[in-house]
């Protein structure tokens, strides 16, 4: 089996499939993982916040990836962890509300999710303020998500890798520019490979590279590039919050050690507006009992592409026709959707294994 790709998608698909007992190779540029910083994937740029309790929708498809997900992500952490490739994780997340319409919606929220049995609680702004994360005149609140949390994307990459590699996962580091219909399966044709590779089943999880290697197959799944942006803060202030903190659509993830790590999705297109860094630093600096981020030092700043459908809902998980799945589209929560994934292409699979 071939999965093509390099996010984590891709590298959790290719994990899976090989923990279950397939022969797996994974073909992307980037598959050694080398230079993580180098790459413009989504993942790369991911923080790696984990909302599935705090969605907003409580059923449908996206809900039930996103339970999936979380639920998952648990037994995988534990499941790596005791074969050495530990995941940091923070647990919880905490949504602060904006004004007293946010904090109304979010109370509504918090009672929807308790009616399922789900452990959210509301912190009042009292508790907040203990925290620096309030004050009596602005903070208004906010919902805390005990099983939501934040883990770290680069780490979490890196161990699917190693721990696949253990278990027999072949990485080839190449750049796939085409697949052809085969009696028996599929040709995968790569840039550097003196000889196509021969595989009975191909998951296309290569982000918006995928579009490409399906148009010719007459497969036509556009999609949109949309960046995000990251900074690494140096804060002067001791962070106390006990978990990331989400405000107005920002991503606030304190680090181990001190400092921040800040992001959001800003953008539509392919190319960064370093002056949009600006507005999202002041933004973060607005959250209540924050106006000290505005002077944070910046350590460094990364970005990358996130692949968004158009025309059809994320992510985008089909089975294109005998031996081809698409795992592609995940948009902001290719972190969080990365199990339910691979799950998807796993069952996917050995279901038609099993029909024979």
């Amino acid at each position: 089996m071939v999965v093509i790709g390099g996010g984590i998608v891709a590298l959790a698909t290719a994990w899976l499939l090989q923990c279950r007992g397939h022969r797996v190779r994974l073909i992307a540029p980037d598959a050694d993982g080398a230079h993580p910083q180098e790459s413009r994937s989504g993942s790369a740029a991911a923080l790696g916040v984990l909302m599935a309790q705090v969605f907003q929708r409580s059923r449908g498809r996206a809900w039930r990836l996103r339970q999936t997900s979380l639920s998952l992500w648990t037994q995988w952490r534990q499941k790596l962890s005791g074969r050495g490739c530990p995941i940091p994780f923070q647990s919880g997340l905490l949504l602060l509300a904006r004004d007293t319409g946010d904090a109304e919606r979010l109370r509504q929220l918090l009672e929807e999710r308790q009616a399922l049995g789900l452990p959210l609680s509301w912190w009042e702004p009292s508790r907040l303020q203990d925290l620096g994360l309030g004050d009596a005149e602005s903070s208004q609140g906010g919902l805390h998500s005990a099983q939501d949390g934040q883990l770290d994307p680069l780490a979490a990459m890196d161990a699917f890798r190693r721990d696949g590699l253990q278990q027999g996962l072949e990485l080839v580091s190449d750049l796939v520019v085409g697949l052809e219909r085969q009696p028996t399966g599929w040709r995968v044709h790569g840039l550097s490979a003196a000889q196509a590779m021969e595989a009975e089943w191909v998951v296309v999880a290569a982000g918006l590279a995928s579009e490409g290697l399906l148009a010719p197959l007459g497969h036509q799944r556009p999609h949109q590039p949309v960046l995000g942006q990251c900074l690494e803060l140096a804060t002067s202030v001791p962070i106390r919050w006990p978990c990331p903190v989400v405000w107005q659509g920002l991503n606030l993830v304190p680090r181990p050690g001190g400092g921040l790590w800040l992001g959001a999705t800003l953008e539509p297109g392919d190319h960064a507006d370093p002056q949009l860094l600006e507005p999202m630093r002041q933004l973060a600096g607005e959250a209540p009992g924050c106006g000290w981020l505005r002077e944070a030092e910046v350590i460094r700043g990364w970005q990358g592409l996130r692949a968004r459908p158009i025309g059809r809902p994320a992510p985008l998980l089909e089975h294109l026709e005998p031996g081809l799945l698409l795992l592609c589209g995940h948009y902001r929560n290719g972190v969080l959707l990365a199990p339910a994934s691979a799950q998807w292409a796993v069952e996917q699979i050995e279901s038609s294994l099993t029909c024979r």
